[in-house]
């Protein structure tokens, strides 16, 4: 707890890091004197004050992208988030993602690159860099999995589009 008597945020993300997984730790808090209530003392959710971006999350250290399909990822999930950048270590549930927003990154991920993933993969690999790193495995299992009349009429479709 902080000297103030409210709570301590770092330590609240923390305490809830070690419970949940990291996309269901909230990316925002925000610290009232009191919860505002309806007349049948419930919760008065519509009352709740907008949670404000944090000088944490408006300082968050930034590593740019280091190759094309991390660029890629990267504005994919930036659009996506409607915030400017992302850097590749950064937690995208951290910034604000769930699991709607990831559908949509998955299906913009799946066009881009033509490559299949299970929806878990998003909650598996949750930075910009371990995302990219996944994209890369499965497009390289992929064209593994290509028989050599598969490779050669690539290459001849290569060839006509030069």
């Amino acid at each position: 707890p902080r000297g103030d008597g409210g709570p301590d945020v770092a330590e609240l993300r923390e305490w809830a890091g070690e419970r949940l997984p990291s996309y269901m730790v909230p990316s925002l808090w925000t610290t009232l004197p009191e919860l505002p209530l309806t007349p049948s003392k419930k919760v008065d959710r519509k009352a709740l004050p907008e949670p404000a971006a944090t000088s944490e999350l408006l300082e968050r250290p930034y590593r740019a992208p280091r190759n094309p399909t991390e660029e890629i990822v990267a504005e994919v999930w930036a659009e996506i988030l409607g915030i400017e950048r992302i850097g590749v270590d950064e937690d995208v549930f951290v910034l604000g993602a769930h699991s709607l927003l990831a559908t949509r990154v998955l299906a913009r991920l799946v066009a881009v690159f033509d490559v299949e993933l299970p929806l878990r993969c998003l909650f598996e690999a949750t930075t910009v860099a371990a995302l990219s790193q996944v994209l890369l495995e499965a497009l390289e299992a992929q064209i593994a999995e290509l028989t050599d009349e598969e490779v050669a009429a690539l290459l001849a479709q290569e060839g006509e589009d030069r």
